[in-house]
């Protein structure tokens, strides 16, 4: 058995994995609109680029957890890695729209890394280095996000959409290369078995949704085939919540959700991941939009980066402040809380997009909204669970976080869409109507998470993580 890795090597490279994850999966944001130009195909088409990653991550996170559960940590990293830097081949070689969105798809399966460099931060490091590098390890998904955007935006503007994608092909080929040099093997002995029923059902149910979402602007909501589908997700999901409730080793245990504390935590992980995409996917769109049309700003895609660039700023001190409200007005606060400073968000989007800034301005507050949400859903997960059951509730979570960002990034490729006239950009209307739709969301949020945890404080729950 190979000599366990200093940690001095270590730490920076699972740091370097977290943070290429985040970089990777963030890559389609900025560039939807010109991945529009650049292949001549339409906004929403364009934006599968990004919604195919969000839906294989949704999927691939619980089964890359099982099958990195194991003896074979290692090499389902390295798998992994080298499947995403595939991916990156793929989008980056001039080839049409289908192979980049099965590149982008690809690359999606980086998005279930995360937790295993966890787990290997786990094992591998003791005490307080090991808690430090979970904590960064958990920032790095936000952090890498900020420094994603306004890079890929840079490499685009200046060699074109696809040398963005082949950059991020290079960085994922350096993590692959690093990670080959000092992983350890997994301590344990014991494998997980794999739910492949379960990832087939789930897979196919939120595939049918998503694309049926998708279309629903080019094909009407009278289409036979538009129908077809949105029952046959139906059926597939349906027939998926039975199976996870019943097989003995679910791909996703549905029986962590039972109890108000855990219902509400995971259901509110899938409404702000929601509303969270309906504007880092709005936001780039409407600042490359052209100026003639009234509604956009005609920014380069690098400006439309640096937009975004506050978002995860304002996420990572979010999490420090969700710490300090939980301290001293009580954990069942924060969640509420985060919910209507999002909302805040998008009432400045519905009402003042005049000015560049006022971008800015916005992604900076939905930035705090989000990050003490993110902040606060582990610390509800830990205290509605066993000590044994926590990774596996956490995973659930980061599911239906995953599963919001794809609905919220196709919901806006559809409203944009419809406000799209022949030929032209997306009018001012269609923003509108993302505010209005992202602001019920967080009322809801908000209500749903007063109304669940306001009424008796839950007992031991830790505060939110964040410093």
């Amino acid at each position: 058995m190979p000599a366990a890795p200093p940690p001095r090597a270590l730490v920076p490279v699972l740091l370097f994995v977290g943070t290429v994850v985040a970089v990777i999966s963030s890559l389609g944001a900025p560039l939807v609109p010109a991945v529009a130009a650049t292949l001549d195909t339409s906004l929403p088409d364009a934006q599968w680029s990004l919604t195919a990653t969000l839906l294989v991550g949704a999927v691939a996170t619980p089964v890359v957890g099982r099958l990195g559960d194991g003896p074979q940590r290692r090499r389902v990293v390295l798998v992994v890695l080298g499947v995403v830097t595939l991916g990156g081949v793929l989008a980056a070689l001039p080839l049409g729209l289908g192979w980049l969105v099965a590149g982008r798809a690809l690359q999606g399966l980086g998005l279930g890394l995360t937790p295993l460099a966890i787990a290997t931060a786990r094992e591998a490091l003791a005490g307080q280095r090991a808690r430090s590098t979970i904590a960064a390890l958990s920032i790095t998904v936000v952090a890498g996000v900020g420094l994603g955007y306004p890079l890929a935006g840079l490499v685009a503007e200046l060699g074109g959409v696809h040398a963005a994608f082949w950059a991020g092909a290079g960085v994922s080929l350096a993590a692959l290369l690093a990670s080959a040099a000092v992983l350890p093997p997994a301590e344990t002995t014991q494998r997980s078995r794999l739910d492949v029923v379960g990832a087939l059902l789930l897979g196919a149910g939120l595939a049918a949704l998503l694309i049926a979402l998708g279309e629903a602007g080019t094909w009407g909501w009278t289409s036979p085939a538009l129908w077809s589908l949105l029952g046959g997700a139906a059926l597939a999901l349906a027939c998926w919540v039975p199976w996870e409730w019943r097989t003995p080793s679910p791909l996703v245990d549905l029986r962590l959700a039972r109890g108000r504390v855990a219902l509400t935590a995971h259901v509110a992980a899938l409404l702000v991941g929601l509303s969270n995409y309906l504007l880092l996917a709005s936001v780039p769109v409407l600042a490359q939009g052209p100026v003639s049309d009234g509604a956009g700003f005609g920014v380069s895609i690098v400006v439309a980066g640096l937009v975004l660039l506050p978002f995860s700023a304002a996420s990572v001190l979010a999490g420090r402040l969700a710490r300090l409200l939980a301290d001293r007005a009580g954990q069942h606060l924060v969640l509420p809380v985060a919910a209507l400073v999002q909302c805040a968000a998008f009432v400045l989007f519905g009402l003042a997009r005049t000015d560049l800034w006022q971008l800015f301005l916005v992604m900076g507050i939905a930035g705090l909204g989000v990050g003490a949400a993110f902040a606060a859903f582990p610390a509800l997960v830990v205290s509605a669970v066993p000590p044994s059951e926590t990774g596996s509730a956490t995973s659930l979570n980061q599911v239906l976080r995953y599963v919001g960002f794809a609905l919220g990034s196709t919901l806006t490729a559809t409203v944009l869409d419809a406000a799209t006239p022949e030929g032209g950009a997306p009018a001012a209307s269609g923003y509108t109507t993302i505010a209005v739709v992202g602001a019920a969301v967080c009322v809801l949020t908000a209500v749903v998470a007063w109304l669940a945890l306001a009424r008796r404080q839950p007992a031991g729950v830790p505060a939110p993580a964040g410093g």
